[in-house]
């Protein structure tokens, strides 16, 4: 009997433990599920290549949640449309974008979500859709795909260039030149002594011509005094036109040429009448009676 009581008290306790572990474990199960979550779609164009269900999203870099959903989008077999369940209280704002980044060259794709302004309202569902919509933007690997096109072809048309450039006929033409160069210095190198003795004669020349600018300082110092006497002559001839001396001149010029008209009849009648200057008028008028 007593070894029967204690497999039952064993049994009890195990099954108590059991109970007590599956209670538990839906209790935590309850509290996780309960948790309210916040959900957001976006349509990336093109493929998601590295997206999956539970694929981390990240808000300015931070784990907030994961990718639930993926499908088509039935209005554009080029887009995908992608959910995403995260943290509630973020106040995404309209102005935020989503892009698929990758943790380095190698590593595995997440979506990230860009933080908007303070200034932008909250992002919220309109009609007709079931959750906000994020808009999405291309990534930095997606950007450099699509101008991976273009800069190839710029390198190509370098590449063109620079095999134009060093074609036969332009290394020819250089080769040319290079050789006209080296006879150009040899020939200035041979001549350095003539080339020597130019420049000294040209410095004795320069010396030369200081010394004749400085002999020549007092006669051009001569020269400006003899201008600016010159200048003042013409200053007091202005002076003299403009003042009351050249109306003195002007009727004393007057005055001689009535004095000469006078002297002139005068001449002229002692030419015809030269007794006249000795005896007077000896003509008597007619005297009535």
């Amino acid at each position: 009997m007593e070894t029967k009581a204690n497999y039952v008290a064993v049994g009890a306790f195990v099954l108590a433990c059991v109970v007590g572990l599956v209670v538990t474990i839906l209790w935590l199960a309850g509290a996780q599920y309960s948790q309210e979550y916040a959900y957001y779609q976006t349509y990336f164009k093109g493929p998601v290549t590295g997206l999956g269900k539970g694929t981390v999203t990240r808000y300015n870099g931070i784990d907030v949640g994961r990718v639930t959903d993926l499908k088509f989008n039935p209005a554009d077999p080029q887009s995908v449309i992608v959910t995403m369940q995260v943290q509630p209280g973020l106040n995404i704002r309209e102005d935020s974008r989503a892009s698929i980044e990758s943790q380095g060259l190698t590593g595995g794709s997440y979506v990230e979500i860009s933080g908007g302004t303070a200034q932008s309202p909250v992002l919220t569902a309109r009609d007709g859709q079931d959750y906000p919509v994020i808009l999405a933007k291309q990534s930095t690997l997606q950007q450099l795909e699509q101008s991976a096109p273009e800069v190839v072809a710029k390198l190509n048309i370098a590449v063109t260039r620079l095999n134009d450039l060093l074609s036969d006929q332009n290394r020819n033409a250089m080769s040319n030149v290079l050789a006209n160069l080296d006879e150009t210095t040899t020939a200035l190198a041979n001549r350095s002594a003539d080339i020597d003795a130019t420049i000294r004669n040209a410095n004795a020349a320069s010396a030369d011509l200081r010394a004749a600018s400085a002999n020549l300082k007092p006669t051009l110092e001569r020269v400006d005094l003899t201008v600016n006497k010159f200048g003042k002559v013409a200053d007091d001839a202005d002076a003299f036109l403009k003042g009351d001396a050249l109306a003195q001149v002007s009727t004393m010029i007057g005055e001689l040429r009535r004095l000469v008209a006078s002297l002139t009849r005068f001449s002229d009648q002692i030419n015809r009448e030269p007794t006249k200057l000795l005896f007077g008028d000896r003509r008597k008028g007619y005297e009535p009676k």
